[in-house]
């Protein structure tokens, strides 16, 4: 518990939103403060004294190097006019801490440099105490495409965040600490044109934190990955930009209170948490030139655990699902910022079974088909192996497209959710319990009920439980999820199992839309109409909404292949 005793070493923590957030963190304790930073401290020139404007005092500067016989240059006149800034808004902070009624000591040293942040802090614990927690608000920035940034600013942007904590933590002892604050960044969360090596060093953080509450469990360690705040490096142009992305600025007065609040002992098990917006790269004109990828891929049941919930004849088989996810992430990799909307002409040419079949490598390959301005790209996508000899075999095919901006969400106008109890079953009893029920494992369970039944159509009620990333193995849930997917086409399967005594296994899909995503943890509904039933065959369409109509996603034309009634049974 933060308290009047505690003291929180700061880097970064004298200017800008760190210091912001310790003036908020005195004003509700009243605790102590070491505050690092690299500028160093010197008297307010007399002749700087009460000028306040920017214009004003800039011309001051320049009287001031001219009266020292000197010709000042623009770069000169900003250093002295950042250096009086830089002072000021130490004074500044210090001053408000004081008077909460905390206490607060500025240190001027880099936290790069071990030796001087060791011997600088040792003299503060003597005058302040003991220090208690960290707040690591240290940080640079050198933005560039990754194509034209150098090693020194590689260096730069990941030193102060990743050298800093190591420094930091050697000066004070882990276990000493009651807090421990990583401010991290949206950037490391989600990724940013221009910031591979500030994303890098606060995914680091991230992962630190983690690893800190692992072996310091009594100790409230959180990193917070704050997204853009409304201070002075966002200006009015970058805030329209931001707005035109649909990406929010935190207010200063909102921001401060989120730390408060982070910091309450509720929040001591909240190791990483994100406060901002995602970050969408801004619409550019696409290149018109149609590219292609080759994508490669290991596959194995030990790494994706789910597998062992779908298994076939005995025999681990991967869900058609999971090659729709394998295309649409390959696809959005691409071209980031871009979401999957459809999925066409979808076809099972060969599955992967995990048997001594599985080749030693996968090959996911990628054409780009169409590009609509900046709104939309389709790609074809085929799903292949080959053989030690070299002979080729395809497994899976589909037309993908990506959009910049979802369309507006349908209703389903045809909901009905009229109970007719022609199916009793419920829950898991419709699992792995009968010849003719469904073979599949918790991954991809449940139907929890069915509705209503006909021989046109079936309504089922369902859930998805949330699966570990580790289950999710090489196929986790990003925009589409092959989990929900599978669960809903079971739909199909019942209705085929109550009327004709049969089971299948998919076989195409002509239209896969996806309109928001698919709730999972919470109910969604599965319309499946019937569209046609042969001797081979049954063809329907799946609807997966909401109790009042609202479409997450639509199925169009799923054919699916009549099966053997054993073919979940071992072999």
């Amino acid at each position: 518990m933060i308290d009047n005793n505690s003291v929180f070493l700061v880097s970064g923590g004298a200017k800008g939103i760190t210091a912001e957030c310790v003036i908020k963190l005195a004003q509700r304790y009243q605790c102590k403060f070491i505050l690092l930073g690299r500028s160093t401290p010197e008297p307010e020139p007399v002749w700087a004294e009460g000028c306040g404007n920017e214009a004003e005092l800039k011309k001051r500067i320049m009287e001031y190097f001219q009266a020292q016989g000197e010709k000042p240059t623009p770069a000169m006149v900003q250093k002295k006019f950042q250096a009086i800034s830089s002072q000021r808004a130490i004074t500044t902070t210090l001053k408000a801490i004081e008077e909460t009624g905390g206490k607060a000591e500025y240190l001027s040293v880099d936290v790069t440099d071990a030796i001087a942040l060791s011997e600088q802090i040792t003299g503060a614990v003597e005058r302040l105490g003991a220090v208690t927690g960290i707040i690591h608000g240290a940080g640079n920035l050198a933005d560039k495409r990754i194509e034209k940034k150098s090693i020194q600013d590689f260096e730069t942007v990941y030193a102060a965040k990743v050298k800093g904590l190591e420094n930091l933590l050697r000066c004070v002892p882990p276990k000493q600490l009651q807090h421990l604050v990583l401010f991290s960044s949206v950037s490391g969360f989600y990724g940013n044109i221009g910031q591979s090596d500030y994303a890098i060093a606060n995914e680091i953080l991230n992962k630190s934190a983690h690893l800190m509450k692992q072996y310091n469990p009594d100790c409230h360690v959180v990193a917070i990955n704050w997204g853009a705040w409304d201070s002075g490096m966002v200006t009015p142009e970058i805030k329209k930009a931001f707005a035109e992305r649909g990406i929010d600025i935190i207010p200063v007065d909102v921001g401060t209170q989120m730390l408060v609040n982070e910091l309450h002992p509720s929040h001591r098990d909240s190791t990483q948490v994100v406060i901002g917006s995602p970050i969408i790269p801004p619409a550019v004109t696409l290149d018109p030139q149609l590219c292609s990828y080759r994508i490669r891929r290991h596959l194995s049941v030990d790494a994706n655990p789910f597998l062992l919930d779908h298994v076939i004849a005995g025999t681990p088989v991967l869900p058609a699902t999971c090659a729709i996810s394998w295309m649409i992430h390959a696809c959005e990799e691409c071209y980031p910022g871009y979401c999957y909307f459809s999925c066409k002409n979808f076809k099972v040419l060969k599955g992967i079974t995990f048997n001594h079949t599985l080749a030693k490598e996968y090959i996911i390959e990628i054409q780009e088909i169409t590009k609509h301005g900046s709104e939309s790209i389709e790609f074809q996508t085929t799903i292949l192996s080959k053989t030690p000899l070299g002979k080729t075999y395809y497994h899976f095919r589909a037309n993908i497209t990506i959009v910049r901006q979802l369309p507006e969400v349908p209703m389903y106008d045809s909901v009905d959710l009229t109970e007719d109890n022609n199916i009793t079953i419920t829950g898991k009893d419709f699992y792995q319990n009968r010849d003719s029920f469904l073979f599949h494992g918790a991954a991809f369970q449940q139907i929890t009920r069915v509705i209503n039944i006909s021989p046109e159509k079936i309504t089922t009620k369902c859930l998805w439980s949330e699966i570990t990333l580790k289950a999710q193995g090489q196929f986790p849930v990003k925009s589409y999820n092959p989990y929900i997917g599978d669960l809903s086409t079971q739909a199909l399967w019942v209705w085929l199992s109550h009327y004709h005594q049969e089971v299948c296994l998919p076989g195409q899909i002509t239209n896969l839309e996806e309109f928001i995503p698919v709730p999972y943890n919470e109910p969604f509904y599965v319309s499946c109409e019937i569209l046609n039933k042969t001797a081979t065959s049954v063809t329907a369409n799946l609807m997966l909404h909401n109790s009042d109509g609202k479409l997450y996603s639509r199925i169009l034309g799923a054919k699916a292949v009549i099966a053997p009634m054993n073919l979940h049974k071992p072999k």
